[in-house]
């Protein structure tokens, strides 16, 4: 028969467990709420992410990262997209061959 400090502990641990289960399936994605659909200037990206829908966000989107480090979020279907998202990845593979030393590659993300 366990005694009542073991039927304490049980209780608490299983609280512990219950709570952070809960917490953690409450951790915050960071998604664009809505889009805008103004082309930018394909040299002012630096780096890019998908936003799917049913993925924890609500829209499919694309994010842009700037130069500046701002993020924009823009529609991934819009015709202006598709040459930014190109270039960036041109940009990217570019700047990995030559070690990152360019001067234009001064914000790419390392992959």
């Amino acid at each position: 028969m366990a005694s009542w400090g073991d039927t304490k502990l049980f209780f608490c641990l299983l609280f512990i467990t219950c709570c952070c289960t809960v917490t953690l399936a409450q951790i915050p994605v960071d998604c664009c709420l809505s889009v805008r659909n103004k082309p930018i200037p394909k040299h002012v990206v630096v780096d890019y992410r998908r936003q799917i829908s049913g993925h924890g966000c609500s829209i499919d989107a694309i994010v842009l990262l700037t130069r500046g480090g701002k993020k924009l979020c823009v529609p991934a279907d819009a015709p202006w997209v598709q040459p930014v998202v190109t270039h960036v990845d041109a940009l990217g593979q570019f700047c990995k061959k030559h070690k990152y030393k360019p001067e234009r590659c001064g914000k790419v993300k390392r992959v």
